[in-house]
């Protein structure tokens, strides 16, 4: 009763209560923060494009506008295979691309997008995740001032676009293809020319005669980019891109500087749009198949065993001798390895076990 006096004859209750409702808004309080994102995507391109507009968003969203993104697409501010360098240099804050694309700068920087016969996307988030991927990802971009994140996922793609057909491993002897990353050393050990193209060049390569072939990620995508006006036989399975992760690239030095709750929102939002992209993949992949088969009579192919089991001897000996070159290599390597494995053996008895079961 004592104290309760006190405080109104002081005011002190009131003074309390005031400073706890004007404190609680401090949160949002403070100068807004703008940030540029540099893409390796077409502007507003369906899938990819609008997933790295939807990670703006979130971001923006998420922090009430004190931490505002604007997306550039390829060419905007910088070529699309420039974005590393701009978010290392510090020209924009944050990019969205994939990390084969910089496989000139750090070789290994290819496992955390897609190896040939590699993980897929479930497998590929629980190394990530919980196998230590992640550290060793942002270990191997720490010299270049860059915080990548998984944001975005295609699932498993398609194997490409054909202007002939795949009947053995003859066929892919001379043949000019777009395809990024391991894919693209190991087309190259089995004959082929491997090509590399950003994608807003890709329609026009394949329809000029510049290129015989190109992957590009699937139904949903290719559909959009018109590649059956230029193709006809369609391949599958995209042996050399299991599961793509698609990464946002932070600049470090930009991350350092926001606040702990900003910084909270930045890598939570990645998250959630990492997990957006592979639901929408699953949700579209199969309606935009329909479309190209039904409508425009694409002629859908799978790879001959006798092709894949070929391409799957390369692709050992290729990503063996990229891990080889140091120390650092060998590491991601085992840890891919290792984890690629005992994922493999579970899936054996879990995924593959059920959906044999569904078929039946």
């Amino acid at each position: 009763m004592k104290r309760r006096e006190f405080l109104k004859k002081t005011g002190a209750g009131g003074l309390l209560a005031g400073s706890l409702i004007t404190a609680a808004p401090a949160v949002h309080a403070g100068a807004k923060i703008n940030w540029k994102m540099v893409t390796t995507w077409p502007k507003n391109f369906p899938g990819l494009g609008t997933g790295a507009n939807n990670l703006a968003r979130l971001i923006t969203e998420m922090s009430g506008g004190r931490l505002r993104v604007k997306v550039y697409g390829a060419k905007e501010l910088v070529p699309a295979f420039e974005v590393f360098d701009a978010v290392s240099r510090g020209t924009a804050e944050m990019g969205h691309g994939a990390a084969y694309y910089w496989k000139g700068k750090a070789p290994m920087a290819q496992f955390f997008a897609a190896v040939p016969f590699g993980m897929t996307a479930q497998e590929m988030n629980a190394w990530l995740y919980y196998g230590g991927g992640e550290k060793l990802w942002r270990d191997l971009y720490q010299r270049f001032n860059i915080i990548p994140a998984a944001a975005g996922n295609t699932g498993v793609q398609m194997g490409g676009w054909f202007n002939k057909e795949i009947n053995s491993v003859a066929d892919l002897k001379g043949l000019k293809m777009r395809i990024p990353g391991l894919g693209a050393e190991v087309l190259k050990r089995a004959g082929g020319t491997p090509v590399s193209l950003p994608g807003g060049e890709i329609y026009t390569s394949l329809q000029s005669g510049a290129i015989d072939a190109t992957e590009w990620v699937g139904p949903y995508n290719d559909l959009a980019f018109g590649l059956y006006k230029a193709a006809k036989y369609y391949y599958y399975p995209g042996w050399h891109e299991p599961g793509s992760v698609l990464e946002a690239l932070i600049s470090k030095k930009a991350y350092a500087d926001l606040p702990r709750d900003l910084q909270s929102i930045v890598m939570n939002a990645c998250k959630i749009v990492n997990t957006d992209m592979l639901a929408e993949y699953t949700a579209r992949n199969n309606t935009a198949l329909h479309t190209l088969v039904s409508k425009h009579k694409v002629k859908l192919r799978p790879f001959p065993d006798d092709v894949l089991k070929k391409l799957a001897q390369l692709s050992e000996q290729v990503v063996q001798e990229v891990a080889a070159k140091d120390k650092a290599a060998q590491k991601i390597y085992q840890s891919f390895h290792s984890f690629r494995e005992q994922a493999m053996a579970w899936h054996k008895i879990s995924e593959q076990a059920f959906m044999r079961a569904r078929e039946l």
